[in-house]
């Protein structure tokens, strides 16, 4: 799988989100390749601390999207912020999945408007893998309305049965995950 991660993202960023990438390199080996977009010397000055992991390349970005700016805004005037230039990576095929724990609503704005929903969904769906005392958790905030899109082999998304998970592609790393409203088929 290769991941776009919005290295920008989230409350000390981009330290702790380049730290995440670092074990989810070593610790699940099937990611193939990890696009970093962010700052390049912020992020440079993060991984000198002793990775050279081939799988990494940095995606320069020159904006960042602050918790305090209008989503929809954010998206159309920051063309060149991190969590938008990882968005366009998924959409030129360079990337599987775009990982971000950053501004929840410029993420879910910029896929809807840049990767646009499947078939018969018409709100986004959000999953989030968490640890507390040693256990995983997964909580879903579900889009409304979805149904399964013809030829599909299990729903888009649902009423947090079992069938939401596959929303995730399988990929389980410990922090965080924003997956698209659908998963692989």
């Amino acid at each position: 799988m290769r991941i776009a991660l919005d290295a920008m993202g989230g409350d000390y960023a981009p330290r702790n989100t380049v730290a995440g990438a670092v074990m989810a390199l070593k610790e699940y080996p099937k990611i193939e390749k990890l696009f970093l977009t962010g700052d390049q010397s912020a992020v440079k000055k993060e991984l000198q601390d002793g990775c050279s992991d081939g799988r990494i390349e940095i995606i320069h970005t020159t904006q960042v999207v602050g918790m305090n700016e209008h989503p929809v805004d954010a998206i159309r005037r920051k063309k060149d912020s991190s969590v938008s230039r990882a968005i366009d990576l998924v959409k030129r095929g360079d990337a599987d999945a775009i990982v971000s724990a950053g501004h929840t609503g410029a993420m879910v704005a910029g896929t809807t408007i840049k990767l646009r929903t499947l078939e018969g969904v018409e709100r986004p769906g959000i999953c989030l893998l968490s640890s507390y005392r040693a256990q995983r958790l997964r909580a879903y905030r579900r889009g409304r309305k979805c149904r399964r899109p013809p030829g599909a082999h299990a729903p888009v998304c649902d009423h947090g049965n079992g069938a939401s998970r596959s929303m995730c592609w399988g990929l389980k790393i410990r922090r965080w995950d924003l997956c698209r409203s659908a998963a692989k088929t």
